[in-house]
């Protein structure tokens, strides 16, 4: 196929969540709250346990009264903040101002760091005249981490789950993604890191390709070998 387009995910594609561990440092730091060793080291434990922090480790046991919430949690930033706010909940951290603290620290650009190859990637996109959009299920505006990260000149749209109350896997966004780049699915290439959310673009015809989930440092050209760009593997 000719790529006319392509669409990326966020989180765990181009984006990646700082680990729980730093997360919970900033926010006490930010905060001025003391905790000794051992009671930190549970607190990182119990807090991934959870699935507390948004990007980061999905929750070992999704309490059942909470399943409905989680699985709507990106149709709007009301259900999002609930959901992870009430996943930090079920640890008893030392302050009660801290949980919505943990929330307002990922939503900013400090907590996000882009794979290494993504500038790259989304450059050479750019200047091939490969038009570049991202579509993610999310609960906030991601468009100010791309702006500090240097990433924002080279996407043309954002469509954001909670702003227009549908998400992933839902063929819907991937067609307001598509014709916001003013493109027919057939000729966009949708890339993430999530087979059954990110996968619903091949429903419009859309061709899918996956880059792996990891940390920053074990994934130094996942973006690059998609093929995604003639001279760049």
């Amino acid at each position: 196929m000719q790529i006319k387009g392509v669409l990326f995910d966020f989180s765990g594609t181009l984006f990646r969540i700082e680990p729980v561990r730093s997360w919970l440092r900033a926010v006490l730091a930010e905060r001025g709250v003391a905790v000794g060793e051992a009671d930190f080291e549970r607190y990182v434990s119990e807090l991934t346990a959870a699935g507390a922090l948004p990007g980061g480790p999905l929750p070992r046991q999704l309490p059942a009264r909470l399943a409905a919430m989680w699985a709507t949690r990106d149709q709007s930033a009301e259900l999002h903040r609930e959901a992870y706010t009430t996943l930090a909940r079920q640890v008893a951290l030392p302050d009660p101002g801290l949980y919505d603290a943990l929330y307002e620290r990922h939503r900013t650009p400090a907590a996000w760091r882009p794979y290494p190859d993504a500038a790259e990637v989304l450059g050479a996109l750019r200047d091939s005249g490969i038009r570049t959009g991202v579509v993610s299920n999310i609960g906030w505006d991601l468009r100010p981490v791309f702006r500090a990260h240097g990433l924002d000149a080279s996407v043309e749209s954002y469509v954001l789950s909670y702003e227009h109350g549908i998400q992933k896997p839902d063929a819907r966004i991937f067609h307001m993604a598509c014709t916001s780049l003013g493109l027919d699915p057939a000729d966009v290439v949708m890339v993430g890191d999530d087979r059954q959310a990110d996968g619903g673009a091949a429903a419009l015809g859309c061709d899918v390709r996956f880059v792996r989930h990891l940390p920053v440092e074990e994934r130094p050209d996942g973006l690059r070998t998609l093929g995604l760009v003639p001279g760049v593997a």
